[in-house]
């Protein structure tokens, strides 16, 4: 069998660019990290809301940044790249200020989640995984966001932008592009994806209740159970611990 018939061949892929040493992270950011790290039982469980820090300071997983959480770990800078590398939430290049992801799973590509993302990579002149020259979008191809009820989906800074059409998402990027103020389909107000990054790392920014949480369509099946009157079963009683009255005598 010719060798040439399973070649494999994946350039740069999954790796943190290492060529590019720039960084904003200061004292201030790496007592952030400690604090986050005390926050659990065992430190090295912090790792990933460290690294969402990592992003909102420095647009990505920095070197710095890498060496910043390993450190205050005590864990080593091989095994902080192993985790950032596994995850596609964490940005191995600069991402831009508004990060869009483009769903294409399954009932997203049937609603038509490849023309949605055929129009938003030609509006931005940019392909996944790419950021545009000034700095401002940066394009995702996403798997499966759980909001099959609101196919086709997009999300905005990890946000939910639902029932899109080609119309909306042209819409959705010049009102971002002008700097213009745009509301989630379901969550809050559009801020930049470094202050959402940092949200996730576990520092509040108060608007957790902003906007609707739920749509009609995720309810329906609730308000049918509540109309007929349906219910769960109850759940078994949990089994006993330890030895029987029997086994002990």
């Amino acid at each position: 069998m010719s060798g040439h018939e399973f070649q494999s061949w994946f350039p740069d892929s999954g790796s943190v660019d290492m060529s590019d040493t720039s960084t904003n992270i200061d004292e201030t950011t790496i007592e952030e990290l400690r604090q986050i790290a005390a926050r659990y039982p065992q430190a090295r469980s912090a790792l990933l809301p460290m690294l969402h820090l990592v992003q909102s300071v420095d647009g990505r997983v920095s070197p710095a940044g890498i060496e910043a959480c390993a450190a205050v770990l005590g864990i080593t800078t091989a095994q902080v790249s192993g985790v950032a590398t596994f995850y596609t939430m964490y940005k191995r290049r600069p991402a831009g200020k508004h990060h869009v992801g483009v769903c294409t799973t399954a009932l997203c590509a049937v609603m038509g989640g490849d023309i949605l993302m055929d129009v938003v990579e030609e509006k931005l002149g940019i392909g996944e995984g790419e950021t545009t020259a000034d700095g401002t979008f940066s394009l995702e191809r996403l798997e499966c966001n759980a909001a099959c009820d609101f196919a086709p989906v997009m999300m905005v800074n990890w946000e939910f932008m639902d029932n899109m059409t080609p119309q909306k998402a042209t819409d959705l990027l010049d009102a971002l592009a002008a700097g213009e103020r745009v509301q989630s389909t379901r969550g809050a107000e559009l801020v930049g994806w470094r202050q959402t990054e940092r949200v996730l790392a576990g520092f509040p920014d108060g608007r957790a209740d902003e906007g609707p949480t739920a749509g009609a369509e995720s309810k329906l099946g609730l308000g049918i159970a509540r109309e007929q009157g349906w219910k769960a079963p109850a759940a078994p009683a949990p089994a006993a611990s330890g030895p029987s009255e029997e086994e002990a005598k």
